[in-house]
């Protein structure tokens, strides 16, 4: 194969996977964009705000976790997260005797007279299924965020192929028309020295 020829296949290749990655690339920082800005949006209507510090917050199960939002107004992952597992987790596991939804409720079903037993049951209910959603918005936000990393990382791959197929294009002009990639043995005879 001649050289010229080569040079020309993998610039070419490396100018159209740059377009791919280009295109990836916007469509992943898309992607983290519109993720941000559903989770922002969901987030801000449901109207949450973190308790202030005091007695809400001295449990040491709570306080280091969520003292850091005191006051704030859940809009985020990060938040959702920490109110999921350390403040709604944590008052769950106190009013539900460290039971979960599921262990309450078979309770319930075995004792169907028991009314502090289905209250407890409902508040458990509702206390996992908001826990759940806000566990559900910290995830879409850690998927928003791979995306604008991985846009990024395709970005720089782009520039690094836009590279590599601008100095291949100049190799091709400076290479010999006739030279060949491989050459054979045959076409080339050993020089025998003595």
């Amino acid at each position: 194969m001649r050289r010229k020829t080569l040079d020309a296949l993998l610039a070419t290749g490396g100018l159209m996977l740059a377009v791919v990655l280009l295109v990836a690339g916007g469509l992943l920082v898309w992607a983290h964009s519109f993720v941000s800005d559903q989770v922002k949006t969901q987030l801000s209507q449901q109207q949450i705000f973190f308790p202030p510090k005091g007695e809400a917050t001295a449990d040491p199960k709570i306080g280091p976790y969520i003292n850091q939002y005191a006051g704030q107004q859940l809009v985020n992952g990060a938040q959702a997260r920490a109110f999921a597992d350390h403040y709604i987790a944590v008052h769950l596991n106190e009013s539900g005797g460290g039971l979960t939804y599921a262990q309450l409720s078979a309770k319930s079903r075995a004792n169907p007279n028991d009314a502090e037993l289905a209250a407890s049951v409902q508040t458990a209910f509702r206390g996992e299924t908001l826990r759940g959603l806000l566990l559900n918005a910290y995830a879409f936000d850690t998927m928003g965020k791979l995306a604008l990393y991985s846009g990024i990382a395709a970005f720089i791959g782009a520039g690094v192929l836009l590279l590599m197929s601008l100095l291949g294009f100049l190799h091709l002009y400076r290479v010999d028309p006739e030279e060949d990639v491989l050459v054979s043995h045959a076409r080339h005879p050993a020089v025998v020295t003595a």
